[in-house]
């Protein structure tokens, strides 16, 4: 889906319970990221557009490793490594798996947060040296972390194309 022809999207509009109404806000940013390696060459999505190296596929790599690490990780104590959020994307990773490994991610993430059914619970640990967080702390601490790259990917997608719009 071209950025441009997606035009600039508004925020979900709806009355609902707390945890529907800060996922609704999260798979927006997500969806307005996802879109933006949209109908665009591989290696455009690829090229870092500004000095720090950020790209856009760079960025979904990025969202998906601290989306696993918060949610599943950290909250739900997932028996694993953490996943790496600071790697560029491999030579043989493409937008296509990129993309594919993050709409995992956030199938797997939705799940946690759907089972979860009290908003003040902490989870199993913290990524940080603090007490481990709470489902509501990490659901608006991944609004936010989203929001801004949403943000970095607008800037980089106009710059390969001239596409605005969330």
């Amino acid at each position: 889906m071209n950025a441009e022809l997606r035009g600039d999207l508004r925020p979900p509009s709806l009355n609902a319970d707390e945890k529907t109404t800060l996922l609704s806000f999260l798979d927006y940013v997500r969806q307005a990221v996802a879109a933006k390696a949209s109908d665009v060459s591989d290696k455009a999505v690829r090229t870092a557009g500004v000095p720090s190296g950020t790209s856009i596929l760079g960025l979904i790599k990025h969202l998906t490793a601290v989306e696993l690490n918060w949610f599943a990780w950290a909250y739900a104590g997932a028996d694993v490594e953490l996943w790496d959020d600071e790697s560029p994307p491999a030579d043989d990773e493409t937008t296509e798996s990129l993309l594919a490994a993050y709409d995992q991610a956030i199938r797997r993430c939705n799940e946690i947060i759907h089972a979860c059914d009290d908003l003040d619970r902490p989870g199993a640990r913290s990524l940080r040296e603090t007490p481990p967080p709470t489902m509501r702390w990490i659901l608006v601490h991944m609004i936010e972390e989203t929001a801004r790259h949403a943000g970095h990917a607008d800037i980089l997608r106009e710059q390969i194309d001239g596409s605005v719009g969330r």
